[in-house]
């Protein structure tokens, strides 16, 4: 099964990473919050699994589209 990306939905900047490598996540668990005009906007996971790898930093500009997470999904 291959890994599931996780990507923005707006452009805006990478406020707080909740997760870190390793770390095993559930469907709709919070990410990191994205900050666009002064709105907080949570990435969520899109599967349970555990991430793989964070292809962002807090205080990155980001686009819409943007990968920022990968997650390896739970067999």
């Amino acid at each position: 099964m291959s890994d599931e990306t996780i990507e923005s939905e707006i452009a805006g900047t990478v406020w707080k990473i909740e997760v870190k490598v390793g770390d095993t996540v559930e469907e709709e668990d919070v990410l990191m919050i994205l900050e666009s005009m002064k709105m907080e906007i949570p990435a969520e996971a899109t599967c349970d699994g555990t991430v793989a790898e964070i292809l962002v930093s807090e205080g990155d500009g980001i686009t819409e589209g943007q990968a920022l997470v990968r997650i390896t999904p739970t067999q």
